[in-house]
């Protein structure tokens, strides 16, 4: 029904992914296959929705319905099996934000905040700037038969060792990012037991939930248990679902009393809680039955796109190996057996093959000898992008 194959002109919409690129990258002239949203076309159903807004002539202050939350309840519990009272859930202006609205309110000067390794980047970032101390409990890498990481493991003896006085939150990647790894639901109950006996409380960034590949369920970090339920803030938005992180409309859901009463009285007492126009129409139209159909055929697209990725690596560029994601349009390579070092490797990439990705070092120094592709795009664009990559390995 819908034709993801299409090729979108996104140059001089003001985007950060290919308007940046001299910036970021020095030139202009890259296949741009980095920034974490996708080159499809946001949903017609969504679309229509705010031309619908933008009807009225007047954009005054909006409220997002009595009915608003009940809504999004609604969807997390049909979607993970989560059932949250909507007097949980508020409204955030961005998930990256949220954490740093969560550390200024719940910690102390010197506290610290355990991140783990290779992860999304704004984690360390968020809580250095919030003038608080990173520790790293780096995920323990699965390695396949020829030696290339095929996932990632959570080290919970290390993590428990790194916790002393001062350690008051964590900061969960769940699925992960960079890795695409669907932590098991044991191995979160482990995490969840050991940070409640602790008093950790854990920031959960779930932004992929809704999008786990090859038929599996996304298991709440909250939802685990007693435990979790007690010492989590999880934090969910539709936006790279829908291919809406333009319309900000991220969301935190907090069971624990106390700890939703700190929460979210920081929220309301700097108006943090309260949405742009936007962001409740688009949330409104993305979690109907048009949007799970949309989510199913988006999802088959992106499985199809990662199994072209690792076939075509595995029978033209035998170097590189695609680490296999469980949840979302992010793929991990492992370029490490070809034997350069990191600013040969970007160099590779960027001059010689003309490609954008993320140094896989921003995501900490297990990153060394990774990239990462963002495969949210028509498939001719990715074919394009592996041959300009062999051409450029070979030369």
């Amino acid at each position: 029904m819908y034709n993801f194959d299409e090729i979108i002109d996104r140059r001089g919409t003001r985007c950060i992914k290919y308007d940046t690129l001299e910036a970021e990258f020095g030139r202009a002239d890259l296949n741009a296959l980095w920034v974490a949203d996708m080159d499809f076309a946001t949903p017609p159903f969504i679309i229509d929705a705010l031309k619908r807004r933008l009807e009225h002539p007047i954009l005054g202050y909006p409220t997002t319905g009595a009915d608003y939350f009940e809504i999004v309840s609604k969807w997390v519990e049909d979607l993970h099996g989560w059932k949250v009272p909507a007097d949980c859930f508020r409204y955030v202006p961005g998930i990256v934000k949220g954490f740093g609205f969560a550390q200024r309110c719940l910690l102390q000067p010197g506290d610290k905040v355990i991140i783990q390794k290779p992860v999304y980047h704004p984690f360390r970032i968020v809580t250095e700037e919030s003038g608080f101390e990173v520790v790293n409990n780096p995920l323990k890498p699965v390695y396949d038969d020829e030696g290339f990481v095929q996932g990632y493991e959570m080290d919970l003896e290390d993590f428990e060792r790194k916790i002393d006085a001062r350690t008051k939150m964590l900061i969960l990647c769940n699925p992960h990012n960079p890795g695409g790894v669907v932590f098991p639901e044991e191995t979160l109950r482990r995490l969840a037991e050991i940070c409640d006996r602790h008093g950790i409380i854990v920031l959960s960034d779930e932004i992929h939930c809704e999008m786990l590949l090859g038929g599996r369920r996304h298991h709440p970090f909250a939802s685990v248990s007693e435990a979790a339920a007690r010492c989590t803030i999880t934090f969910m938005a539709p936006s790279k679902t829908f291919n809406i992180a333009g319309v900000v409309s991220s969301y935190a859901i907090v069971q624990n009393p106390a700890l939703a009463q700190r929460f979210f009285k920081y929220l309301e007492s700097n108006e943090t809680d309260y949405p742009p126009i936007f962001s409740a129409e688009a949330t409104r139209a993305a979690y109907t039955p048009a949007g799970k159909g949309w989510r199913a055929e988006m999802l088959d697209y992106v499985q199809g796109n990662v199994d072209f990725v690792d076939g075509w690596l595995r029978a033209n560029l035998p170097q590189i190996r695609a680490v296999r994601p469980q949840a979302s349009f992010l793929v991990w390579l492992d370029c490490r057996k070809l034997g350069l070092p990191q600013p040969a490797l970007v160099d590779l990439f960027v001059s010689k093959a003309r490609l954008a990705l993320n140094d896989g070092v921003v995501f900490g120094e297990e990153g060394l000898g990774f990239m990462r592709l963002n495969v949210g795009c028509p498939r001719e664009n990715l074919r394009a992008a592996l041959e300009s990559l062999r051409d450029a390995v070979r030369a």
